[in-house]
């Protein structure tokens, strides 16, 4: 870790400690605090629709949704009501190291992924659990950290324990810095107030892209799942695993009506390793289908020449379209950190998307 430039940081931090911005800011944070440890695990157990509504939709790592009435619907039919409440209880009261009861949540809850986790598990515990997402990374890596999760599959359990352990070092030279009352929470003030707005430089990190072998299958449903993300922000009904054409089930597709003209489709195809044939299948079929307007197919730059080649040798090339892995991922970053700032604006009232 560079403690030349932590300690610049904290410098900067202890000068604003009685600025009002500073002093509300960190009463947020201990009243989000006091809310979800109101949560026993009895009362998760017991929580309503509309309470669990409320439960997720406060959470900051859902402030890129505009409509959370319709995501926090989709988690709920997605998973079941009772399953997901029963994860969340072994979440954050289980009796296993919280490197298993991570792995496990993630594994089986669609739709909550590491931000949420961490977020939940800092509330629960903040001098324990730290909450990590995309801007930690960036600023771990400003504070030359090594080793840091790139991608969603590699947020493990224990690798979330790696991270904790580093935010409770960081913790420890703030004491010593002389601030006060330092949880993990300080910790991740510190980090967006800080330490984020030095992170403007890219990652120099020239394997960040690659993967191996046995993780492809990981990235694959990542960065199907973002696909799908992207198409709700922009406002499709977006779907993953949807049959598109009989014997073809395609990875994503995007949905939307237009007028009386009826409904209009966007299929998705990522591939991240192997034989591309049934991708290209899936994405001819596809094609055929009038509700279809184009096919997309996704991979890294090297894949996609091939898939390229070998779709104009079936005349799909004409209405095939290609985006790259990498573009993927930046566009869904972009995209979050717009939305997240134009919902902090509350610009749409929450009563809007309420149900009647």
């Amino acid at each position: 870790m560079d403690e030349h430039k932590l300690l610049s940081a904290i410098k900067q931090f202890k000068n604003k400690q009685q600025t009002p911005k500073f002093v509300e800011t960190l009463q947020e944070r201990n009243d989000r605090v006091k809310y979800y440890q109101s949560f026993t695990a009895d009362k998760i157990k017991n929580l309503n629709i509309d309470d669990m509504y409320e439960y997720i939709s406060n959470l900051w790592s859902m402030l890129i949704w505009g409509n959370k009435q319709y995501i926090v619907d989709k988690i709920i039919n997605e998973n079941g009501f009772d399953n997901l409440k029963e994860h969340l209880v072994n979440l954050i009261y289980g009796k296993e190291h919280v490197d298993k009861r991570w792995n496990t949540f993630l594994s089986d809850i669609k739709g909550l992924g590491p931000s949420t986790v961490s977020e939940l598990l800092s509330y629960s515990n903040p001098n324990e659990y730290v909450i990590f997402n995309k801007t930690s990374i960036k600023c771990f890596e400003y504070l030359s950290i090594k080793n840091l999760p790139l991608y969603n599959y590699q947020f493990t359990g224990e690798k979330y324990i790696e991270l904790c352990n580093i935010a409770k070092n960081i913790a420890k030279v703030m004491k010593k810095e002389n601030i006060e009352d330092v949880s993990l929470l300080t910790v991740d003030f510190l980090l967006w107030d800080e330490i984020f707005p030095l992170t403007n430089k890219k990652s120099k990190n020239k394997d960040e892209n690659k993967v191996t072998n046995d993780e492809c299958l990981y990235l694959h449903d990542e960065i199907k799942q973002k696909v799908v993300e992207i198409g709700t922000l922009l406002g499709f009904r977006s779907r993953s695993e949807f049959p598109i054409a009989k014997g073809a089930r395609v990875d994503a597709v995007w949905e939307v009506n237009i007028g009386n003209m009826g409904t209009v489709n966007y299929v998705f195809e990522v591939q991240t390793k192997g034989d591309i044939n049934s991708l290209l299948l899936n994405l001819e079929k596809a094609s055929n289908k009038p509700s279809v307007q184009s096919v997309v197919a996704i991979s890294d730059s090297k894949q996609l020449n091939k898939i390229e080649e070998e779709a104009n040798e079936i005349q799909l090339g004409k209405v095939l379209k290609t985006w790259d892995i990498k573009d993927v991922l930046e566009v869904h970053d972009n995209l979050s950190k717009a939305y997240t700032i134009i919902n902090q604006l509350g610009l749409v009232p929450k009563s809007l998307f309420n149900k009647e």
